[in-house]
C-alpha cells in the first residue's frame, strides 16, 4: 500500500507547475555537465496484453549550446498510437516562466534520421532553441500504446556529459501477466538504484548523479551506469501476441510471425540465382551471391512492417533495389535459399562500445540486423547494408558482442568474430627526400585491415577534395603543401585498403648552423597526454590493433647523419612499442612498430598508461642531426 501512495504522489505531482531556479543546482553536479535532469518520472501503467500507458514528466536545465539537441522536446510514437495531454513550459534562469507550449505547437514527422522515405515511426518534435543561456524546459505527456514488447529500461541517462538530480521510475501491472525485471549494478561502483517492490508494482529511483565526461578515454554511459530491464512473459506487438518467457519461445514466435511470412521467393529470384552458375565451396558460392548482392542494392531506411521489426518482402528489394537491414538481409537469406545455403537471420546492437544480450534475461531489443552462414570451416557473417565493406567481414560497431540468430526452433545466442591487434593491422612505407629548404617530398603506400579497414572505408564515399582535406586532418604531424592520393583499392575479398600519397611538407627540418635536425617519425597518432590523479572512473582502449611502418630518409647531398637516437624498445600491459635506426649509405632506415591492446583498466592505472603513451610520444618525436660533409 505504501509503494501505491508513493506511485500515486508521484502522478499527482505530474502536472504541479513549478519553478527551477538554475542557483539552486549542487555545484557538484554542474561539473562536466551541459545539461542538468533536475526531475524526472516516469509512470507505466500496464492494463493488459495489448494496453500500455506511460506517464511523463522530465524536467532539464540547459547549461550551454552544447545541449540544445538533447533539450528538444520531442515525442516518438507509432500509428495508432494515442498521444495526450502534452505540455512544455520553458523557464529563465531565474526559474520565471518564459513561454508554454501544447501538443498543437509540435511538428510531426517521420521518425527517420535519414529523412521521410517509407516509416511508421512518427515523431512529435516542438521547434524551440533559446538564444540565451541557462534556461529549464519542463515537459509532460501520456501516451497509449498497444505494444507492450518495448518496456524501456531504466537508466539515469545514455550520453555523456548530463548530470542528474532525482528520476523515479514507477510500474504498476494489472494486466495478470508475469512481469520479470532486473536489476543490472554499475560494474564501477559509480551509482546505485533504490529499489521499492511490492508483488506486481515496482518503484525505482535514482538520485544526485554527476555528469560522465566524454574526455580521456572514458567508457561509454552505458557500460558505467546501472540499468533496470523490463519484459512482460506475453506481449503484443500490432496485433501480433506472443510469449518471450524463454529466448526459444521468443524465437519461434520471431521466425513464425516475422520472417516466415515474408520468407517468400519467385520466380525472378529464382532466375536471379540460375544466372550465377554457381559453383565451388560453400565460401565460393556465398561469396558470389553476397557480391552480386551488393552491387545490385542500396540501403535506405524503411520502418514498417510489425511495430518496424518485420523485413520487406524479397520481391520488393529485387526489384527496388534497395531496403535497410532488415529487407537487405532478408533478400540475401532467400537468395542463399534458392541456392541451397542455409543462413539465419540475426540480431545484434550495433555501437561502439560492444552491448551484448543477456542470455538470462529475454527481452526484445537490438537495433540492426546482420546474416551469419554456418560452415564446416566456421561461420561466415555478411554486413548487408555496406555496397562497399568486404565479404565475411563485420565491422568495428558489430564485432565482439553476441547476437539473437533466429531459427525455426528457437533463438541460439552466438558470438560475433573478436579481432585482434594482428588482424587489425595498419602497414606504411614512406620514402622520404630531405631538402635544404627544410622541406621533405615523399611517396608512401599505406595499407589497413580489420577495423582500420572500416576507418579507411569513407574514402570511397568522398570527392578528390574532399579526400584531400580529410587527409591533412588524419596526417596532421605533416605541414602539407601538396598532397596527392592515388590508386586506391578497396580489396573485397580480402578486406584490405591500399593507397598511395605523395606529398611535400614545409617545416620538416630545423637548421642549426651547417647542420638540420628533423624528428624520427613524419606521421604518427598526435594527442595530447595529462596525468589525472583525481579520476573517478576507469578508462577504456575501444580495439586493438599494431602499426608497421618503415621510413627510408634520403639525405641531401653532402650530407651526413651525425647524430641518432639509441633503439627503443617498450612493453607493458597496455601494448609494446618498438623503434629502430639503421643507416645505409646515404639513407637512413627507420622502422617503427605498436601494438595497442583492448581492454577496460581501472581508475589506479591511468597514469601508468599516460605515462606508456607519453614515452611513445618522446620517441616518435626523437631527434636525428645531420651536417654538411
Amino acid at each position: 500500500m505504501k509503494i501505491l501512495c508513493i506511485g500515486a504522489l508521484s502522478m499527482a505531482s505530474f502536472y504541479c507547475a513549478q519553478n527551477y531556479i538554475v542557483s539552486a543546482i549542487p555545484e557538484n553536479l554542474k561539473r562536466n555537465a551541459s545539461v542538468i535532469i533536475r526531475k524526472e518520472n516516469t509512470a507505466i501503467e500496464i492494463n493488459k496484453i495489448d494496453d500500455i500507458v506511460y506517464k511523463k514528466l522530465s524536467v532539464i536545465t540547459v547549461l550551454n549550446k552544447d545541449a540544445i539537441p538533447y533539450s528538444i522536446p520531442r515525442i516518438s510514437y507509432k500509428k495508432g498510437d494515442n498521444v495526450s495531454n502534452v505540455k512544455v513550459i520553458i523557464y529563465d534562469e531565474f526559474g520565471k516562466k518564459i513561454k508554454s507550449y501544447s501538443k498543437s505547437d509540435f511538428t510531426d514527422i517521420a521518425a527517420n534520421p535519414q529523412g521521410t522515405f517509407y516509416s511508421d515511426s512518427r515523431m512529435l518534435i516542438l521547434p524551440f532553441t533559446s538564444s540565451s543561456f541557462p534556461y529549464t524546459v519542463e515537459f509532460s505527456y501520456e501516451l497509449n500504446d498497444e505494444n507492450t514488447v518495448f518496456i524501456p529500461d531504466f537508466i539515469p541517462f545514455y550520453e555523456y556529459n548530463v548530470a542528474l538530480e532525482e528520476s523515479n521510475y514507477s510500474i504498476i501491472n494489472k494486466s495478470g501477466i508475469n512481469l520479470r525485471s532486473k536489476l543490472y549494478e554499475s560494474p564501477f561502483n559509480y551509482t546505485s538504484v533504490n529499489e521499492n517492490l511490492n508483488g506486481e508494482n515496482k518503484v525505482y529511483t535514482y538520485k544526485n548523479i554527476a555528469a560522465i565526461d566524454s574526455d580521456q578515454l572514458v567508457p561509454s554511459p552505458q557500460r558505467i551506469l546501472p540499468k533496470v530491464s523490463f519484459s512482460l512473459d506475453k506481449f503484443n506487438l500490432e496485433g501480433k501476441q506472443g510469449s518471450i518467457a524463454s529466448w526459444k519461445d521468443f524465437g519461434v514466435w520471431y521466425y513464425q510471425n516475422l520472417l516466415t511470412p515474408v520468407s517468400v521467393s519467385t520466380p525472378q529470384i529464382k532466375a536471379e540465382i540460375a544466372s550465377l552458375n554457381l559453383s565451388g565451396t560453400t565460401e565460393e558460392k556465398v561469396k558470389k551471391i553476397y557480391q552480386y548482392m551488393q552491387n545490385k542494392t542500396r540501403y535506405i531506411f524503411v520502418a514498417l512492417g510489425i511495430g518496424s521489426w518485420q523485413p520487406m518482402l524479397p520481391d520488393e528489394v529485387q526489384k527496388k533495389g534497395y531496403g535497410d537491414c532488415k529487407g537487405l538481409t532478408n533478400y540475401m537469406k532467400t537468395l542463399l535459399d534458392e541456392a541451397g545455403i542455409k543462413s539465419y537471420y540475426a540480431i545484434i546492437n550495433s555501437n561502439s562500445s560492444p552491448i551484448s544480450f543477456d542470455k538470462d534475461f529475454p527481452k526484445m531489443a537490438g537495433n540492426h540486423v546482420i546474416l551469419t552462414i554456418p560452415t564446416d570451416k566456421g561461420n561466415i557473417w555478411l554486413e548487408n547494408t555496406s555496397q562497399q565493406i568486404a565479404f565475411n567481414h563485420l565491422g568495428f560497431s558489430t564485432t565482439d558482442r553476441n547476437v539473437l540468430t533466429v531459427k525455426p526452433d528457437g533463438i541460439d545466442i552466438m558470438q560475433t568474430p573478436s579481432y585482434s591487434a594482428q588482424d587489425n593491422e595498419g602497414k606504411q612505407t614512406l620514402h622520404i627526400k630531405l631538402n635544404p629548404d627544410k622541406t621533405i617530398t615523399g611517396k608512401g603506400n599505406f595499407s589497413y585491415k580489420g577495423s582500420q579497414y572500416d576507418f579507411n572505408l569513407m574514402y570511397l564515399m568522398l570527392s578528390d577534395k574532399e579526400k584531400i582535406d580529410v587527409l591533412k586532418k588524419v596526417y596532421s604531424t605533416l605541414d602539407f603543401e601538396n598532397l596527392e592520393m592515388s590508386d586506391f583499392n578497396n580489396d573485397k575479398n580480402l578486406a584490405t585498403i591500399n593507397f598511395d600519397l605523395n606529398f611535400k611538407a614545409l617545416n620538416y627540418s630545423k637548421p642549426v648552423g651547417n647542420s638540420y635536425i628533423f624528428r624520427a617519425v613524419p606521421i604518427y597518432k598526435e594527442g595530447i597526454y595529462l596525468d589525472d590523479s583525481n579520476r573517478e572512473l576507469p578508462f577504456e582502449s575501444r580495439f586493438s590493433y599494431q602499426d608497421e611502418y618503415e621510413i627510408i630518409y634520403e639525405l641531401p647531398q653532402d650530407y651526413y647523419i651525425e647524430e641518432m637516437p639509441q633503439n627503443g624498445n617498450l612493453t607493458s600491459e597496455f601494448g609494446s612499442y618498438k623503434v629502430t635506426f639503421e643507416k645505409v649509405d646515404n639513407k637512413l632506415l627507420v622502422k617503427r612498430f605498436i601494438q595497442m591492446n583492448k581492454g577496460i583498466y581501472s581508475k589506479e592505472k591511468y597514469n601508468e598508461y599516460i605515462n606508456f603513451r607519453k614515452k611513445i610520444l618522446n620517441a616518435d618525436n626523437s631527434k636525428i642531426l645531420i651536417s654538411k660533409k
